[in-house]
């Protein structure tokens, strides 16, 4: 049986990804529309990616990463959590405001640093000016990461997984209201960035005072549990700096072709959408779930966490690669073909999503066993196997781009992926029985990728039949729902007949989650 509060979190952390991705989706498509591959919008992208980069370095790769484990101990062993969660607040706080200041006097280089290929046309002032104003966002998310941490380690996770529903609302309405009152569509994109982004710390600030920890600014001081905190992020940093070099080189090859970095964009928006509801779901409640066990001695119990995590994510997932493997064509020509977005950027795009499908597995993989060495404080491990990822992506990515173009980028991200997924497995072996795989995990992995492949050309076959109504204007809604049906149909019902798993074990979890 899936432990329920695991399946609980993962609901409610899933369901509001789910929900985030697709208005996502609508934010990305309005962008497509009104932008297309343009030069507006591949700065835009690069000015909004420089925060965001930032902010997987600084809080989400790093600092949750060492805070969370840090601060679910203490919560189970009745230590004064809330002034350590102070403390790093306002450290982080002091950290990033001086960054943001920095960051805007060498904005140009930061640029040139992600796309040199701009520095001849528009693209690099757009970007610059872009930059700019966008940048002040890593302050405010980098805030609301560690607040969401505070909210997952205590079993609240429904605040936290909203947050990024209210960004792309905040996008998704900005973007109407300047199509229809004529403001610059870049520039208004630019200033929503900041705006959003206060928007979500508010979010989680109002849920963490609720649940019992008001964290406000105080005068920073380096305590002896911030030191320690600082000795295991720094790692974890690093790592977090070695997977933002690993796509800095994917854009620098993209820059030099016009419209890849819109196009590898938008094909990232197609797999971020199962990586977020399942990985990245199962990696938040994974993690603190761990961390308690760990704690608490509870060897076994984090032994069966670890594998119906595995389990469940892989179930989810499998088959979502295996469909954008199968049929990426008909998902990029009906969610973004329109306006300025034609059948050259939906043709360019669907290859790349073909590619990244390979490797969606092996960054769901990650986000289950990485929870292995974190909670145990363990962040330089999984640094130096990021070093050896970063390598295999720099050789793939800059070898085959005579070759292949910018797909090296996209193929250099897939092979980075498993590479480190056969690092981290391997690492793992030596952590006892918490890290054991089970009979059972490996039993239905077989027969959840027999499923997954059974379906996939079933889907293959089915798009072929139906290729003329996914041409026909709004007909192409209705004939990419069918597929989407016969895929999930076909997919649950498969695995059920194998064995790969029991459609009652969802139902059950489902209504005691």
């Amino acid at each position: 049986m899936i432990p329920i509060s695991l399946v609980s979190g993962f609901l409610t952390v899933g369901m509001w990804t789910l929900l985030s991705r697709v208005l996502g989706f609508a934010r990305d498509i309005l962008i497509a529309a009104y932008l297309g591959a343009g030069p507006v919008a591949e700065a835009f992208l690069i000015a909004f990616s420089l925060p965001n980069m930032f902010r997987r370095f600084f809080a989400e790769g790093a600092f949750n990463m060492a805070f969370v484990p840090m601060f679910s101990k203490k919560l189970e062993g009745g230590e004064d959590a809330e002034t350590f969660a102070r403390d790093a607040f306002t450290g982080l706080a002091t950290v990033l405001i001086g960054f943001t200041v920095v960051a805007q006097v060498f904005m140009p280089w930061l640029v040139l640093a992600m796309a040199s290929g701009f520095l001849e046309d528009e693209r690099f002032g757009l970007a610059v000016h872009f930059g700019r104003i966008a940048f002040p966002y890593i302050l405010f998310i980098s805030l609301a990461a560690l607040l969401s941490g505070v909210l997952n380690a205590t079993g609240r996770f429904v605040a936290a997984a909203a947050a990024p529903v209210l960004l792309n609302l905040l996008f998704i309405s900005t973007l109407v209201i300047a199509r229809f009152a004529g403001w610059p569509i870049g520039d208004t994109l630019a200033w929503t960035v900041p705006v959003a982004g206060a928007a979500q710390m508010a979010l989680v600030w109002v849920a963490a005072s609720r649940a019992g920890y008001r964290l406000t600014l105080r005068r920073p001081r380096l305590t002896p549990e911030l030191k320690r905190l600082a000795i295991i992020a720094g790692p974890a940093a690093l790592a977090g700096g070695v997977v933002q070099v690993n796509l800095l080189v994917g854009r620098q090859v993209a820059s030099f072709y016009d419209g890849a970095i819109a196009w590898l964009n938008y094909a990232d928006r197609l797999y971020q959408l199962p990586l977020g509801v399942v990985g990245i779901a199962i990696g938040v409640v994974l993690l603190p779930d761990l961390s308690r066990r760990l704690r608490a001695g509870d060897t076994a119990g984090g032994r069966d966490a670890f594998n119906r995590a595995g389990e469940l994510s892989l179930a989810m997932t499998i088959p979502a690669a295996v469909a954008l493997m199968a049929i990426p064509g008909p998902l990029i020509g009906v969610l973004f073909q329109r306006g300025a977005f034609g059948p050259a950027d939906t043709a360019a795009t669907a290859a790349a999503v073909a590619v990244y499908g390979l490797g969606l597995p092996a960054f769901v993989i990650q986000k289950v066993l990485q929870p292995l060495f974190f909670a145990r404080e363990n962040t330089k491990t999984p640094f130096y196997y990021a070093l050896v990822s970063l390598l295999v992506s720099v050789v793939v990515a800059v070898g085959l781009t005579p070759v292949i173009g910018y797909l090296a980028a996209a193929l250099g991200t897939t092979l980075a992926g498993w590479a480190m997924v056969v690092l981290l497995w391997r690492g793992s072996r030596h952590m006892g029985d918490a890290a054991l795989v089970d009979a059972r995990f490996r039993k239905r992995l077989v027969r959840i990728i027999a499923a997954a492949l059974l379906m996939g050309a079933l889907l293959y076959g089915a798009a072929l039949v139906l290729a003329p109504w996914l041409h026909a204007g709004r007909l192409r809604y209705l004939a990419l729902a069918v597929l989407v049906a016969l895929g999930m149909v076909s997919y649950f019902g498969l695995g059920h007949l194998l064995g790969a798993f029991r459609l009652g074990e969802f139902r059950r979890a489902m209504r005691r989650g």
